[in-house]
């Protein structure tokens, strides 16, 4: 097997070494506890909206009136809220 070449330059040719770089900031400003809070909340939200109809679905005049969408807006709240993860820093 061919060795390979091991090239040294010497010091002051303008190649940037490890020790001269110099660091980036990134930005670091995070996501607004107000997201995080709403997020959550309606992750939360939509879970307790299909448990409820699911216990005392029939009980309730408003879930009985809307029957099977229900579900639309529990899992709905559900993806609104897990979408919004790709959004959290």
């Amino acid at each position: 097997m061919p060795k390979s070449r091991i090239s040294t330059t010497p010091e002051g040719s303008g190649a940037p070494s490890a020790d001269h770089r110099t660091p980036v900031k990134l930005n670091a400003t995070g996501t607004s506890r107000l997201y995080i809070v709403v997020m959550l909340g309606l992750m939360v939200l939509g879970l307790l909206w299909i448990v409820v109809n699911y216990i005392a679905g029939s009980e309730i005049p408003l879930m009985r009136d809307l029957n099977a969408w229900n579900y639309l807006i529990g899992f709905g709240l559900l993806i609104v809220g897990l979408l919004m993860t790709m959004g959290w820093k």
